[in-house]
């Protein structure tokens, strides 16, 4: 007799090494996302605690607010999730856009 078991983990290292379940991420009703709740996220769907669809369902988020956590997450870890920190990278992302913009133009 063959018998299928789940292949999800029931628990996982989180990304500040806090062990992460199902039960302890951050609850369903979340409207203040700081840095580390949305980095729990990322790592949930990452390592296959959470599926994606889960994910965006249990907390009302498009698919492009993922993708943007978990795009900054690659980029700079947990600091990248910070709103300030997105601010400031994208104000330099700008200035040095203008600087390239004005070079070409010299």
């Amino acid at each position: 007799m063959i018998e299928y078991t789940n292949s999800r983990p029931l628990r996982i290292i989180g990304p500040d090494r806090e062990v992460l379940t199902r039960d302890n991420l951050p609850p369903a009703n979340t409207t203040r996302w700081v840095a580390s709740r949305k980095a729990q996220v990322v790592a949930a769907v990452q390592s296959g605690l959470m599926s994606l669809d889960e994910v965006m369902h249990r907390y009302s988020l498009s698919l492009e607010e993922f993708y943007s956590w978990q795009h900054a997450m690659d980029r700079a870890g947990v600091r990248g999730l910070r709103v300030a920190w997105s601010q400031q990278d994208r104000s330099t992302r700008r200035r040095a856009q203008r600087r390239a913009h004005e070079l070409v133009a010299a």
